[in-house]
This record gives C-alpha cells, structure tokens and sequence, in this order.
C-alpha cells in the first residue's frame, strides 16, 4: 500500500509555491492588501484595517437572501464580514436545508450539486487542497484492505463519498456505518472524520493511522480535489448576492494573518500551517478539472445520475 504523505512546496511548480489560498500570486499583492493581512500598512496593521473595511467589504444586508454555511475553523474566511448574518447549521442539515428551499445558497459539500441537478456553482470560490488537507481523514488502526465495516461521521458528506471512490479504485468496498459525535474515540478501528472534528481527533491522543483523503487523491490524480462550494439555488435573482459572497471571500483573504492571529482554535502556528498552506480558497482551472475527474470517478462507480457543474460569475 502507498503510503500517505504530505505534499511539500518543493514538489509544486514555481508557480504554485508562492500562490496564496485566495489564488493570487504572492510575489504580487498590492502593499496595502500586505498591511491588511499582515500589520506592515502605513497606519499600523489594525487600524488602518478597520479604516478601510467599508471600501473593502461594502456590509451591506444579505436581505432577502437565506445564505448557510457550517460553523467551522476554514469556513471562517469565506464569511468574513457577513458572520453575523448567515444561518449555522451542520453540513448535512446545510443540504436538507437548500433541497426544501428554505436557503438560497449555502457552502456545501461539492457532492451536492453534482449529484442534484437544481443549483448553480458560484465560480471561483470554494474550499480545496493540493494534497494533504488535515480535517477530512480515515483514521485506521488495521490495513485499508482489511476494512469490514467504516464507521463515520453522518456530517462528513464530501468525505463519504470521496472515501468510497478512493477504496474502490483500490478495489475495496467496504460496508459504512455512522456514528455519533459522541461515540468518536479510540476503540473504533476505522473512523471517517471531517472538519474540526477531524482536527479535534488529530490533536487528542489515539492509537491509529491517518489516511489524509487530499493526499490520497493528490496521489491518485495529481489535482487538487474541492470540498465545498457555494451552492446557489436556481430559479432566483442572485447577482447581488454573488457579488456579495465574493466580497466576503475577498476581504476573508485580505485579512487572513488577522485571523490566524485572533483565532482561539488549536494554535497559531497550526492555523497557519492549516489555513494559510493546507487549504486554498479558490477554484481555478486545475480545480474545475479536478471536479470534472471526480464527476467521471462517480459515473465509474455508480453514483450516478451526476450532473455537470454549472458555473456563474
């Protein structure tokens, strides 16, 4: 068996190396996108921060819209300046939730819209990795091809059917069972994980083996594999609220350093290492293929109908 490792920057072309998770060239940020993210600004980091917070998020109401996302340590730079006006709510109840109409958009599994032929994808923004990702895992015990019965959490929706795909592209088909939050422990032999439950494993003490579903794809494909996408309901006018949801991204990463620093989860040099390396925010053209490859892996294995993706500026 290929054993799972982490994807350095020395692997990555040049280019990749300095890019960072909003998909822009490091080498190539304004001075004064620096001071917002960094505190090297003219005025001194924070206060010129919020000096010019109105110019670069405009806060104006999400009104009439209903936008979801789950509350989560990388969810919190694509809402950056709209916290207070988004609806919680775990991913699989985000999903309920978007199929009865009761939101208009939410940050969902990619699953989601692949498999249901009722949204559109909001283009360039998103939640992916280029290898390791650290908070959608199997933690293992025993082989991967000794594998009965994969226990997981039912909030794991884009690592569920990830993980499937993987294992049976190695063959494997094992039988899947969820599991409560608060059964998560070490007696489980496979236990599939995500978001900051994920994390919450990695930090605690326990006995078992990683198996880190970026790397595994990165190692199958040589993409990067989105998680989540902003998923917007069909059938409404959405271009304010696009508009908005980008705005929201991009003062997210304008001030990313200000979060990693004033975040209180894990530690700081963990959010760092996960938020400003680990995670990337945008969806490109690598990424756009590598959701094209996972569709086609769907159709191989069965998942189908699968839709294709469909893309709104």
């Amino acid at each position: 068996m290929q054993v799972n490792r982490r994807i350095h920057r020395s692997d990555l072309p040049d280019t990749a190396r300095f890019m960072n998770p909003s998909g822009c060239n490091a080498d190539f940020v304004p001075d004064q996108v620096r001071g917002l993210s960094g505190g090297d600004s003219p005025s001194g980091g924070d206060s010129f921060r919020l000096k010019h917070k109105k110019r670069l998020y405009p806060g104006e109401s999400l009104a009439p819209y209903r936008v979801g996302v789950a509350k989560a340590l990388n969810t919190v730079p694509l809402i950056r300046g709209i916290e207070d006006q988004v609806i919680f709510a775990a991913p699989a109840e985000l999903v309920r939730l978007l199929r009865t109409n009761e939101l208009d958009a939410a940050l969902v599994s990619i699953v989601e819209p692949l498999l249901t032929d009722r949204y559109d994808i909001l283009d360039g923004v998103g939640i992916a990795s280029l290898g390791e990702v650290k908070s959608v895992l199997l933690a293992h015990r025993k082989p991967l091809e000794k594998a009965d019965v994969i226990f997981y959490d039912p909030d794991s929706v884009t690592g569920l059917v990830l993980l499937k795909v993987l294992l049976a592209e190695r063959g494997l088909y094992p039988e899947f069972s969820p599991v409560k939050s608060w059964e998560v422990g070490d007696e489980k032999d496979y236990l599939l994980l995500s978001g900051d439950m994920a994390l919450d494993f990695t930090f605690g003490p326990r006995t078992h083996e990683i198996f880190d579903l970026g790397t595994a794809w990165y190692e199958l494909t040589r993409l990067p594999f989105v998680y989540e996408a902003w998923a917007l309901r069909r059938g409404i006018e959405n271009a304010r609220l696009r508009h908005q949801l980008r705005a929201a991204k991009d003062f997210g990463m304008q001030t990313l350093d200000y979060i990693i620093r004033t975040r209180t989860e894990y530690t700081e040099d963990f959010r760092k290492d996960y938020l400003g390396w680990h995670i990337h925010y945008y969806i490109g053209s690598d990424e756009k293929r590598a959701i094209a490859m996972f569709a086609e892996l769907l159709r191989r294995h069965g998942f189908g109908p699968v839709y294709e993706p469909r893309f709104v500026a």
